[in-house]
């Protein structure tokens, strides 16, 4: 039920930004999505994880990554198809209204996704453990028979049981639950995680890819076909980690993929530092009024990018200088885009074979099942809260940092999470969650009384 609501919630979103008449309006729309998004990040591994045979759990898990990363390549590609057709003089495009209303497309569009998983859950059934809580038994046994099979789904559902009733004596879980000392190595495991997956820049990198790209100096069209390069490693890679993960196990995914993330951002850190710009003799050209006031800076070299811009805004104002950074940068910058396009692909290929889909299977199997729901819930809005900062902050660390200092940040998050890995991760894999439980979740020492 709560998957249904997630998705009419996402199509509401979308029908709202799409035709949003105002600013307010927008935000309330994008908000509606942001729950139904929300919710669907949580349960959707959760559900699966319950439902999967422990040798299968990884990958089915991870197909949760995938259907995100599949989203998020289809939004660069018609993105830039959008782009391409409010360009385009044909009457198909004109009659749409592509070139006045190119956000309203790109947003609009969520909702044919939105009513496909609306659809599609008509075909989920309800989750054998939810049954069983609620005695429905006979309800429960064909669901689990069709996932993990005849002989293995009476197994599991006794083991289900056994584990049920040696909680039934206790209270419903609770936030409170998430904090008791027992459970206190695979909370802090959850959390850290959480933050690692969002905290090395992932989503600076899918959101900003455009203007990352055209900070390298390649111009604004090239930026965005960079953008869908980085999408289709971003899918290609996730496969990659769906059919290694249930083989290799996720620590060791975790240690490959950090190792690539801590590489790729030293490496575009030291790309942008080595980068140098002066202004050419066509650089007053380029801005449409007041350009002339850029001729002092002409043959000027600065030797990093936060100098240029705040020499730009003092010759032709803030808003100018946003609003033609983009070009300026590419007449002016001397330094290798290949470079940097090596280094974003290459975090993007560490972070979907590792941090991406191994984060969401970590969380749905590491808690306990009385508490499993809400300590998914817990961290994932840890994770969230982080992306949100993370994506917030990165604008302004571009403008005040720096690009090159930016992505150093990053690396030296990533190499604080591998430690972190290599010491504390425990290896998961081929295990149910009723043996994950017994083996993490620590039992609170036995009291006893002195004697009399």
């Amino acid at each position: 039920r709560m998957l249904f609501l997630a998705a009419c919630l996402c199509a509401i979103s979308a029908v709202g930004s799409a035709l949003a008449t105002s600013c307010s309006f927008l935000v309330i729309a994008r908000m509606i999505g942001g729950f139904g998004v929300g919710a669907s990040l949580i349960i959707a591994p959760l559900y699966i994880a319950e439902i999967a045979p422990p040798a299968m759990r990884g990958q089915m898990v991870a197909f949760n990554q995938l259907n995100i990363v599949i989203g998020i390549t289809v939004a660069f590609f018609t993105n830039y198809l959008i782009l391409q057709l409010a360009d385009s003089s044909s009457g198909f495009a004109t009659s749409l209204g592509f070139a006045d209303n190119e956000w309203r497309w790109m947003l609009g569009l969520e909702t044919l996704p939105a009513i496909l998983y609306f659809v599609g859950l008509f075909f989920v059934p309800r989750r054998p453990r939810w049954l069983l809580m609620q005695g429905r038994d006979d309800e429960a046994l064909p669901i689990m028979q069709m996932a993990v099979g005849n002989v293995a789904a009476v197994q599991e559902l006794s083991e289900i049981q056994a584990s049920m009733e040696k909680d039934k004596d206790k209270e419903k879980g609770s936030l409170k639950d998430l904090f008791a000392p027992a459970v206190r190595l695979v909370l802090t495991i959850g959390v850290v995680i959480g933050i690692l997956q969002q905290i090395t820049g992932i989503n600076s990198v899918f959101f900003y890819a455009p203007t990352i790209f055209a900070q390298s100096g390649i111009g604004t069209d090239a930026s965005f076909v960079q953008a869908i390069f980085v999408g289709v490693i971003n899918l290609v890679f996730t496969l990659a980690a769906i059919a290694l993960i249930d083989r290799l196990g996720r620590k060791p995914l975790l240690i490959f993929g950090l190792t690539g993330i801590t590489i790729c951002m030293m490496l575009l850190a030291y790309g942008f530092g080595q980068a140098t710009y002066t202004l050419g003799p066509d650089a007053p050209s380029i801005v449409a009024e007041g350009g002339e006031a850029l001729e002092p800076l002409i043959g000027q070299t600065f030797d990093n990018d936060v100098a240029f811009k705040t020499a730009l805004q003092a010759a032709i104002g803030t808003q100018a200088a946003t609003e033609f950074e983009a070009p300026l940068i590419t007449s002016a910058i001397a330094m290798n885009p290949t470079l940097i396009l090596i280094g974003i692909l290459g975090f993007v290929a560490s972070f979907a074979i590792s941090l991406g889909p191994v984060m969401w299977v970590l969380f749905s199997e590491l808690f306990p099942n009385r508490i499993r729901g809400i300590a998914i819930s817990f961290v994932g809005l840890i994770n969230s809260g982080v992306s949100v900062g993370v994506q917030q902050v990165f604008p302004w660390e571009l403008a005040t940092l720096g690009s090159s200092l930016t992505f150093l940040i990053y690396g030296l998050f990533a190499a604080a999470g591998l430690v972190f890995v290599l010491l504390v991760v425990p290896e998961t894999k081929g295990k149910s969650l009723e043996e994950q439980a017994a083996e993490l979740v620590r039992a609170p020492p036995p009291t006893s009384s002195a004697p009399a």
